[in-house]
């Protein structure tokens, strides 16, 4: 429906008909190379949110899909679907008391994702640079030519922040990266803050299961998915050894 709609943001490519993981990293890794085939080069940040489908505040949520336009018979029945839950936690042969949850999408369900997705929604507004989604897996660059590029992107992740803080999500400057993506030798420092906290600066970076280097060279993701091919090659003769019994002579 929302699809259909299009109210969904078109830099998000999770748990959606015809879009997959696979889609987004192309999409990605286009734009990176149309730039540096034109001699620019990319500036871009991997955001780590934590834990971001546990903290999602359930009348937040609902008052976001209200105001997309949908039927408010289906707000109604969202509303019964996430509201009056409880949990509680084993240890040994114990359970804790039941308490009320407040927060997060049901991980597990057809329609988690989805409503995970229509909370999201509004993170790319007021943004100049380019911000692509994967359900919580979010990456924002832009193509620097000057300073003034490099404190739009800043501003952007401000912006970004701020986002987070209202929406009650929670950025991680560890688990973020800041890497450029130039076929140039790189001399200065990216120094891209998060709430005082630098981001770490990365010639390599891990998306959505890809490694992608500075100068988009693939030969660290081609290493990568032989040696995991190789372990795996080398666990299935270890377990045909033990197998096939070897016929007398």
């Amino acid at each position: 429906m929302w699809d259909k709609n299009d109210w969904l943001y078109e830099g998000q490519h999770g748990f959606r008909p015809g879009y997959s993981c696979e889609s987004q990293e192309i999409a990605v890794c286009q734009d990176i190379a149309n730039s540096m085939d034109n001699g620019d080069k990319i500036d871009g940040i991997i955001v780590g949110f934590s834990k971001a489908f546990d903290l999602v505040p359930n009348g937040r949520l609902l008052n976001k899909i209200a105001n997309l336009g949908v039927d408010s018979r289906v707000v109604v029945w969202i509303r019964e679907f996430l509201l009056g839950r409880t949990q509680r936690v084993r240890v040994g042969g114990q359970l804790s008391a039941e308490v009320r949850v407040t927060s997060g999408v049901p991980q597990g369900s057809v329609l988690g994702p989805l409503l995970f997705l229509a909370y999201v929604n509004d993170i790319w507004r007021n943004m100049e640079s380019t911000i692509r989604l994967f359900a919580d897996d979010c990456a924002i660059y832009r193509k620097i030519i000057n300073n003034a590029d490099m404190e739009k992107l800043l501003k952007d992740l401000d912006r970004l922040g701020e986002w987070a803080v209202e929406n009650a999500m929670k950025i991680n400057p560890s688990q973020s990266k800041a890497i450029r993506f130039t076929r140039a030798k790189v001399t200065d420092p990216l120094n891209y803050l998060r709430m005082g906290t630098l981001i770490p600066e990365a010639s390599s970076c891990k998306y959505l299961g890809i490694i992608l280097r500075s100068n988009l060279s693939w030969a660290d993701q081609v290493n990568y998915a032989v040696k995991k091919a190789w372990k795996a090659q080398n666990f299935t003769m270890l377990i045909l050894k033990r197998v096939i019994v070897m016929p007398k002579v």
